[in-house]
């Protein structure tokens, strides 16, 4: 029973960080800025287009905090939210390389929640009522992996679209200046 009601616990707690999160950004409860201001931030770190991707990691914060909460799918609610939390450390925390004392937080929660994808969410969770627990240091990796690629993805997206605008501002450019041009003459 005492390590059933400690994973419950850790659950419940983790997950229901994670939800706050992500309704910050979705809805701008709790002191959020809701999917324009987060899309704003995240434009800055080149997560573009930002209010998509604001929307992306609401959702995956939310929806994974709630699955990590009640217990269910537990090692993908794992990499849901682990996703989030890479990107984070890759983009707004570490930039431009591991820096000590800082994305202590971000660092935490990714931690706890392939912890929780290791120990698996005990008795009292859903997995366990509908005899779907999955656990071990195999749906771990599995957690960290699928959270490592889920980041690289969204970051990878960012840059792509960032290039297409840039290019699309070019030949945009160009076009009004052949215009301009033809227009004197």
């Amino acid at each position: 029973m005492g390590t059933d009601l400690g994973r419950l616990i850790l659950r419940v707690a983790v997950g229901s960080i994670f939800v706050e999160h992500g309704t910050q950004k979705l809805f701008g409860w709790f002191g959020g800025h809701g999917p324009g201001g987060t899309g704003e931030f995240f434009e800055s770190l080149g997560l573009r287009p930002g209010r998509r991707n604001a929307i992306a990691a609401g959702i995956a914060e939310s929806g994974g905090g709630a699955l990590l909460a009640l217990g269910l799918a537990t090692p993908a609610a794992a990499a849901a939210v682990g996703s989030v939390m890479v990107t984070a450390l890759r983009t707004a925390i570490w930039p431009d390389g591991i820096k000590v004392g800082t994305g202590g937080y971000e660092l935490l929660l990714l931690a706890d929640a392939v912890a929780i994808a290791n120990i698996g969410p005990g008795q009292w969770s859903l997995d366990a009522a509908l005899g779907r627990e999955r656990r071990g240091a195999g749906w771990a990796a599995a957690a960290f992996g699928t959270a490592l690629a889920g980041s690289a993805v969204a970051i990878a997206a960012g840059r792509r679209y960032s290039e297409a605008r840039v290019e699309d501002g070019s030949v945009s450019e160009q076009r009004a200046q052949t215009g301009a041009k033809a227009a004197t003459a």
